[in-house]
């Protein structure tokens, strides 16, 4: 086991993650942030700032929107709406192929753990970011 503390761990591992979709995507011109917006509209259409409230916790320092992204995604034809947004019929089809080529990623980055463990870790997570929230 390594000596190295768990924020060393965390940020370490985010930025691969975020290294290996912005790969895994390049070949579409998108990035992690395209795929957290796209994935998003998917699962539940709403506004920006429903969409800025659900993906706060993975913008950039200085990063206080989604709005260039969305406005990307909707040049491209697959987010329609002005205020309520939702994917368009092109958008729903990249989303089913991008999804794939994410899950792969996924995979890759859970290979040789166990879903007991992968719930332990996120649970433990979980539970220290409620204690550093509360105070």
């Amino acid at each position: 086991m390594s000596d190295l503390p768990i924020g060393y761990w965390l940020k370490h591992l985010d930025r691969l993650i975020e290294n290996d979709l912005d790969r895994v995507l390049a070949a579409e011109s998108l990035g992690r942030r395209h795929w957290q917006v796209l994935n998003s509209l998917h699962t539940d259409p709403g506004t920006i700032a429903d969409l800025d409230r659900r993906l706060a916790a993975f913008l950039d320092e200085g990063e206080y929107s989604v709005t260039p992204v969305v406005e990307e995604l909707r040049q491209r034809g697959w987010v329609e709406g002005l205020v309520s947004l939702n994917l368009s019929t092109a958008g729903e089809s990249a989303h089913e192929a991008l999804f794939a080529r994410v899950s792969d990623s996924r995979r890759r980055t859970s290979r040789g753990i166990s879903d007991e463990e992968y719930r332990t870790a996120v649970n433990v997570l979980e539970r220290m970011s409620a204690n550093l929230e509360q105070g």
